[in-house]
């Protein structure tokens, strides 16, 4: 069993998330999108983190969640870290277990 919690896979997930919202944002034009799509999916999490929390994450789910982060610090194009704001949540999301 891995020595972290859902709350330490989930926060790692966030300041990754925090990175791609912030490529996201240097499309102007989208930039009210990405505000708004970025703080629907953190209620999200926080949602899950109220619930699950102090739950012990799963290897395999820090597995998991390491390579959606390693993913997403590829992105290079502000177009597809918009792509990923929505997609990268919800894979992060069912690797903890939890319905997107």
């Amino acid at each position: 069993m891995s020595a972290e919690t859902i709350r330490d896979a989930l926060d790692r997930a966030l300041d990754a998330y925090t990175v791609l919202s912030e490529l996201g944002e240097g499309i102007e034009d989208e930039w009210s999108y990405v505000n708004d799509l970025t703080d629907a999916w953190r209620t999200r999490f926080d949602e899950v983190l109220v619930r699950h929390g102090d739950d012990d994450a799963s290897d395999e789910t820090s597995q998991a969640i390491d390579q959606a982060i390693d993913e997403i610090q590829r992105i290079e194009d502000p177009h597809r870290a918009i792509d990923w704001l929505s997609t990268f949540p919800q894979v992060v999301l069912l690797a903890v277990g939890a319905r997107p």
